[in-house]
């Protein structure tokens, strides 16, 4: 009676395992986007080269490039999302690739960016960074890198055992909006301590987390009272600021 109850339990609790299993991979590959504008983006013209193999990558058509931008995408939003970014940023003169995350979690991923950096030799400044759940999967690939120069984070700040403080030679840029509910702005800034003393902090007034990109309406976020287009323009800025500092433009 004794052994009965013991194997009743032991199969309750493969059971209870296995039933978690299939919806958490139930739930990480249901993604958030592409919008149709994401998808223009990804058209090759108007000077911007776009590759869409085994990441998503954006370069002028002409002129030498030797500072390129890896960004991981946030959670359970499908990289085309970040398209129109990318494109912009690639517009002004750099490289940026879009890696694919696993699981749609990039964090299950964090060295994406090292098959990206030793597929463009010819590159010789890099920054990465990401939105959301990326931004902290960048964290930790930097952590790792010291040869990385940049750090981005869009609506995003370093995982609690990455500290990034004693990083002199880093450049950063932390850019996160006022209405998001997602990454609140108190969040954020409390993992402030982690990152260099000469971080640069962008804070756009009325942009939420979702405007990070373009894949619909996110769960639990908050309102933006600036347009989609103006909330983009200063992210570009921002992180173009970047890519400028670390190329020694």
């Amino acid at each position: 009676m004794y052994n009965f109850k013991l194997r009743y339990v032991f199969m309750v609790m493969i059971a209870v395992c296995m039933l978690v299993t299939v919806f958490f991979f139930a739930w990480a590959n249901t993604s958030m986007g592409p919008s149709t504008e994401a998808m223009a983006a990804l058209q090759s013209g108007n000077g911007v080269q776009v590759t869409t193999n085994q990441w998503l990558a954006f370069q002028p058509e002409s002129g030498a490039v030797n500072t390129g931008f890896i960004l991981y995408p946030g959670g359970r939003i499908e990289p085309r999302s970040y398209a129109p970014l990318a494109r912009d940023i690639a517009a002004q003169g750099y490289l940026v690739v879009i890696v694919p995350a696993t699981l749609n979690l990039a964090i299950l991923n964090p060295d994406a960016a090292r098959e990206v950096m030793e597929a463009y030799p010819q590159i010789t400044h890099w920054a990465v960074g990401g939105h959301s759940i990326g931004g902290a999967a960048a964290a930790e690939f930097v952590r790792d890198n010291p040869d990385v120069q940049g750090l981005v984070f869009w609506a995003s700040f370093p995982q609690g055992t990455v500290d990034l403080s004693e990083r002199d030679d880093l450049v950063v840029a932390s850019i996160y909006g006022t209405n998001d509910l997602v990454a609140t702005v108190q969040t954020i800034e409390a993992f402030h301590p982690m990152l260099p003393p000469d971080t640069t902090f962008v804070i756009i007034e009325g942009g939420n987390h979702e405007q990070f990109g373009w894949y619909g309406i996110q769960p639990g976020d908050g309102v933006p009272t600036i347009s989609r287009e103006e909330q983009q323009r200063q992210i570009v800025e921002a992180t173009v600021a970047v890519l400028r500092e670390i190329s020694g433009q």
